[in-house]
């Protein structure tokens, strides 16, 4: 496929901003949908809409036909060992809630250590920080460096016999580094330390083997890889998730239920308490099956070159201090924070809205990471696979005319 026949699968991209047409760079917040999960929403609220897993009627069964389906796709996208492996949330917020929770409970006693990654989204570092509190655990900070590479040099000796957890995106939100995940797994597992990797924004960009990596918990947002809003994932090592207790519990989570006590259904059902997003969890297959199919090497390849046009044009320009730089065999992925000396981020988003432009601008839940460089906000672009060179050429033109009337 090229750029253009990708952008005919999503209707909003044919969208116009005050008059102009649409240029959107916010990906790395929400992704568009393409029209295949659009009509798998439509269809299912329409045909399938019925609860999953109780009734024996027949769009009863299909509802639950088809959300099961989701998960054997999710399951080979990510290449886990078994289905059971693989559990189904409202986003990888959830999904790490869950594990902060269960794990926590399971695993973690007073003076333990989870170590979590300078460069965090907020939902990788709160919910760390709620359990250390009810279970007296220590929160050790693992830092970045001036350019935004993890300090690897550090690790080793962050690691001790009481660290349970380290937290670490595969690539994060504000700095698009690609972190050199597998040789953090080695050397965590090497010291009996177990890993959980947040890959909201790897799962779309660089896909995910979750054997290859060898992690033990992996999470993402169907919202950031083309399917509904409200989903997400789980996947867990089993031998983990058989020992941890259930985050919620209600209906479907149950084997029996006794005043006297009850017990639990068995993998993944003791974590999928309640209804389930009946629409929108099917959405994930099309969605993962078009993630894969991006993956071609020309559109790839076309990508790059967007990347590496926006990633010059940034680093030549004085006036503009960029985070995440690539260095050695650290790869970045086409999105790009950055601070305008004498502009502040909100008033330059707003001056790209007007031109057609959406990015985003703030702290991009990550304030700890603000703090390391001194800044309050950031302006951030990020690409997708359908975002053409000229929509680049377009950004960087309206950036510097943006720029210009501020500074």
């Amino acid at each position: 496929m090229n750029v253009e026949e990708v952008r005919k699968l999503f209707p909003g991209l044919s969208g116009t901003v005050y008059g102009k047409p649409l240029v959107y760079l916010d990906n790395a917040a929400t992704i568009q949908r393409p029209a295949c999960v659009i009509e798998k929403w439509n269809d299912l609220s329409i045909h399938h809409n019925a609860n999953l897993h109780r009734a024996v009627h027949k769009i009863a069964a299909e509802a639950t036909e088809e959300y099961e389906s989701a998960r054997d796709t999710v399951r080979a996208f990510l290449n886990a060992g078994s289905r059971e492996e693989i559990v189904f949330t409202s986003g990888a917020t959830a999904s790490i809630n869950l594990v902060a929770f269960s794990f926590g409970e399971a695993f973690v006693r007073p003076g333990d250590e989870i170590i979590v990654a300078e460069s965090e989204h907020h939902s990788n570092i709160v919910p760390w920080q709620m359990m250390c509190g009810r279970k007296d655990a220590v929160l050790k900070v693992l830092p970045v460096d001036g350019d935004g590479h993890l300090r690897m040099d550090l690790l080793e000796s962050l690691v001790t016999d009481r660290t349970r957890l380290l937290c670490v995106a595969q690539i994060s939100n504000v700095l698009g580094i690609v972190n050199p995940v597998k040789e953090i797994v080695n050397i965590c597992h090497s010291k009996g330390c177990l890993v959980l990797v947040d890959g909201a924004q790897g799962v779309v960009h660089t896909g995910a083997d979750v054997r290859d990596m060898g992690c033990d918990f992996y999470v993402f947002s169907g919202h950031k890889v083309y399917a509904a809003p409200g989903t997400g994932v789980l996947y867990g090592r089993r031998e983990q998730l058989d020992q941890m207790p259930p985050y919620m519990g209600g209906g479907e989570m149950i084997e029996t239920v006794k005043f006297s006590g009850t017990t639990y259904a068995p993998l993944p059902g003791k974590f999928e308490a309640g209804t389930q997003n009946m629409a929108g969890t099917p959405t994930l297959k099309p969605a993962l099956e078009l993630a894969e199919a991006l993956r071609d090497k020309e559109l790839t390849d076309y990508t790059d070159k967007v990347r590496d046009y926006v990633l010059n044009a940034l680093l030549s320009d004085e006036r503009i201090r960029l985070y995440g730089v690539p260095r050695g065999t650290f790869n970045k992925i086409p999105l790009f924070s950055f601070t305008v000396k004498g502009a502040h981020h909100e008033d330059l988003a707003l001056l790209l809205d007007k031109m057609g432009i959406a990015v985003r601008s703030g702290q991009m839940c990550a304030e700890p990471l603000m703090d390391r460089y001194g800044v309050t906000g950031m302006l951030r672009a990020s690409f997708a696979p359908y975002n053409t060179l000229e929509e680049a050429e377009y950004f960087i033109k309206s950036l510097d005319r943006a720029i210009s009337m501020l500074v």
